[in-house]
């Protein structure tokens, strides 16, 4: 079984996406949505995470050999992005949403070196606001980024638009289209219900409304 088919498998198991087309979930953004994905849930179930922990891993010393440091967006990042840098021995940094408004005031916490290659991690992309904030914040503290990893990718076209515009190449375990195939194999989801499923994603903003 492909990759991104088999963690789409695991994370439909352990119910860390949820698919619910009749009665929406609605995001932060305030978007009304038909897929609801909290992977902080690999967390609590040692061999999911163990897999996932192996599996970006893999990908990231794959895809960027150069990688000097590891970097986990605040907050849920944090916890994949410590596990691949432990795996691969590498320094981990991470990135606050904006700096704190106390103390020294840091966005990025550890040691940051300029010129370090760095590989961002995140645990899920949506509209890529967060993750390129984070990359903007290690380009100003003199560092380059050359990948972004996550668990989860939506897939939307604004995300991969903002990604190519700054040059960051993306890898994702796993991504919505094979989501949805995977939940119509186990019966998760109907025939019926996969081409509302689609039609989320080619406009999201405006769906349900």
């Amino acid at each position: 079984m492909k990759r991104e088919y088999a963690v789409a498998e695991k994370l439909l198991q352990i119910n860390a996406v949820k698919l619910n087309p009749q009665n929406p979930f609605t995001w932060a953004s305030g978007w009304r949505s038909p897929i609801y994905c909290d992977n902080r849930k690999i967390l609590s179930y040692p061999h999911i995470r163990d897999y996932i922990k192996s599996e970006l891993t893999n990908a990231v010393f794959t895809e960027f050999p150069n990688a000097t440091v590891i970097a986990g967006v605040a907050t849920a990042g944090i916890p994949h992005g410590a596990l691949v840098s432990d795996l691969l021995s590498l320094p981990f940094i991470y990135v606050r949403s904006k700096p704190k408004e106390h103390g020294m005031g840091n966005q990025i916490e550890g040691v940051l070196e300029a010129g370090a290659q760095v590989v961002v991690i995140e645990d899920l992309i949506s509209t890529g606001k967060s993750s390129m904030e984070a990359v903007v914040a290690i380009q100003q503290a003199g560092a380059n980024v050359i990948g972004l990893a996550s668990v989860f990718n939506y897939g939307f076209t604004t995300a991969e638009d903002l990604f190519a515009k700054a040059n960051i190449p993306v890898i994702s375990l796993s991504n919505y289209s094979a989501l949805i195939e995977v939940a119509l194999q186990k019966n998760k989801i109907t025939e019926s219900e996969v081409e509302h499923l689609k039609s989320w994603r080619e406009n999201p903003s405006e769906w349900g409304r």
